[in-house]
């Protein structure tokens, strides 16, 4: 049986191919379209998903989208007639709260699209899975035979927070909260009112260390916290629900917490302590919430799932402040895991098939040949060499012990919003200046963003306040106190890292280039940062050969190619000597 799963009418628009129960392929358009969190159809991915795999529409059993258009149509329905008159400002077509409203129409439109695309006129049967139960379902792929899920997003289709218990194949919803009362949501609009986009929550997220404690006790004011793991948002400063995005706060919430920041506004004090207090807000609401699921249901794994897991600090507290042993995340978590979401849930839930295999990885994207690399290469004019693999791992990990900056691109790209080691920037986490030359040559972000360390799994505990895996980079423990000056680059300004884990079978590469560079320093940890520049994670040859001619990076490394800049200095032009010497 295969399984097209896919999101066509809202922002992160991808698609998935389950295969017999196994992820085949998951694809975001943004990768390809190069627009990030794009809401054109995505055709580009459809494409490359049946040519890569080798399949026609024919092919394809069921087509899957993880959305329930009925629960969202009384959803909406309910949410405009609420408040009249007020609430109609729901049906702006930014209002999130309408989650792009065309969504009510999603099956009609997603028919109409691929007749027109694919130019046939009988298309496999479209099943509706609902938003949090696509969520829910990356439970069928994790490590857990049982766990309780928990799932916390912006907006589902009925609701903003959905709690589940799964077992074996099977998962059961145990209560879901009120559609208003969300956290994701909370999130995005203090987000834009510190004068940040949508979907730059991460940025206030590394703000916040630098904030103190002005608003955090008016701010808890903001979330009230409930009995059996509940909360409710205020609407004494809230005003979401009857205006959407357009004036979601009150003259209290203004008076209390200040007036908006403007874009090209500097941030001062006032800002940085509204993100703390934000942040230390939503950590002891989504602390609150786990503990009353952990309260309820006895199982000590938790997966966590929805747009509020990319909250990495969120993440650790549950690891340190709650009885659950084990929490899992995946790398798709937010809606670009909402496609293979919703193809697991029918494969599992509705047709009831035995589980399948573990997401051990994160490289189900699009992988590029030898001859599409030497023709990105050529094209640009650069020189490289092909090098074997002792030889490469040599050249990279002497770069990077050397100081330089390297364009990691290997195999099939990542899927989720990270990096994770096929198409990342790397750098060494020893030098305390290195932060900031990333920013100044290639990324040129905001300064107080942090950059993430990559560790051996065997090692992480050593230097980390973690005693789990996490190699889809979704924690964020303390760094070792006697640890922290070996790996100053890599330090956020609160003592945290957000890490990743490298296991020796999930990436072997990767871990022998960690491994080599041990080897070298003896420190088991480099810097990585996703590759690109001010847009999406690049995804083919030509991408990576785009963005390091355009920034700062030394090497670049594609597949077994390397190409070096002639202004690096100290490689020379046989680098395989270099990775000798």
């Amino acid at each position: 049986m295969r399984i097209l799963g896919i999101v066509c009418d809202t922002h992160d628009t991808g698609v998935a191919v389950l295969e017999e129960g196994l992820p085949a392929l998951v694809l975001e358009e943004e990768r390809l379209n190069r627009e990030k969190h794009t809401q054109k159809f995505p055709h580009l991915s459809l494409e490359a998903a049946f040519s890569q795999l080798k399949l026609g529409i024919g092919d394809i059993d069921v087509i899957t989208t993880p959305w329930d258009t009925r629960e969202l149509r009384r959803t909406f329905t309910k949410a405009v007639l609420g408040h009249l008159p007020s609430s109609l400002a729901l049906l702006w077509p930014g209002a999130h709260a309408a989650q792009d409203s065309g969504i009510v129409l999603l099956t009609l439109w997603l028919k109409l699209e691929l007749r027109r695309r694919l130019g046939i006129a009988r298309l496999p049967s479209v099943v509706q899975v609902g938003h949090h139960d696509a969520h829910a379902a990356i439970f069928f792929v994790s490590p857990f035979e049982e766990a309780a899920v928990l799932v916390m997003d912006g907006y589902g289709d009925v609701s903003a927070t959905s709690a589940y218990v799964g077992c074996g194949n099977r998962l059961e919803c145990c209560w879901r909260g009120k559609f208003f009362d969300s956290l994701g949501m909370l999130y995005t609009l203090v987000t834009h009112h510190l004068g940040f986009k949508t979907f730059e929550e991460g940025t206030v997220m590394a703000l916040a260390a630098y904030g103190g404690g002005t608003y955090v006790a008016k701010f808890r004011d903001v979330v009230h916290l409930q009995e059996g793991g509940q909360f409710s948002l205020n609407r004494d400063y809230l005003r979401h629900d009857r205006y959407g995005e357009m004036r979601p706060f009150t003259r209290k919430f203004l008076e209390t917490f200040g007036p908006p920041r403007d874009r090209d506004e500097p941030v001062g004090d006032r800002h940085r302590d509204l993100a703390y207090a934000l942040q230390t807000t939503i950590e002891e609401t989504v602390v609150h919430v786990v503990r009353g699921l952990s309260a309820a249901h006895s199982s000590r794994n938790l997966c966590l799932t929805g747009g509020v897991a990319l909250n990495c600090v969120a993440n650790t507290r549950i690891l340190s402040d709650t009885d659950y042993q084990r929490v899992w995340v995946p790398p798709c978590a937010s809606d670009t895991g909402a496609p293979l979401g919703s193809a697991l849930w029918h494969y599992h839930q509705t047709l009831a098939h035995a589980r399948r295999t573990v997401l051990t990885h994160p490289f189900y994207g699009i992988a590029y040949g030898d001859g599409e690399i030497r023709s990105a290469l050529d094209r640009a004019g650069l020189s490289y060499q092909r090098l074997g693999d002792q030889e490469l791992i040599a050249v990279v990990a002497r770069s990077i012990a050397e100081g330089r900056i390297v364009g990691w691109f290997q195999g099939r790209f990542e899927m989720g919003p990270r990096a994770l080691g096929n198409r990342s920037i790397l750098a060494d986490a020893r030098d305390p200046q290195m932060k900031d030359r990333l920013n100044a040559r290639i990324k040129q972000r905001e300064p107080f963003r942090p950059f993430a360390p990559v560790v051996l799994a065997e090692h992480a505990a050593e230097f980390f306040e973690i005693d789990q895996s996490d190699p889809f980079m979704t924690m964020a423990p303390r760094v070792r106190t006697e640890k922290a000056h070996l790996i100053p680059a890599a330090v956020h300004v609160d003592g945290t890292a957000r890490i990743q884990t490298v296991d020796r079978s999930a990436n072997p590469r990767y871990y022998r280039l960690i491994e080599e560079f041990a080897r070298r320093t003896g420190i088991p940890i480099i810097l990585n940062t996703s590759f690109n520049h001010r847009e999406p994670i690049v995804a083919s040859p030509a991408d990576a050969v785009a963005c390091y001619l355009r920034t700062g990076m030394d090497l670049l490394v594609l597949g077994d190619f390397v190409a070096v800049r002639p202004a690096s200095g100290g490689i020379g032009e046989n680098i395989k000597e270099y990775a000798t010497a």
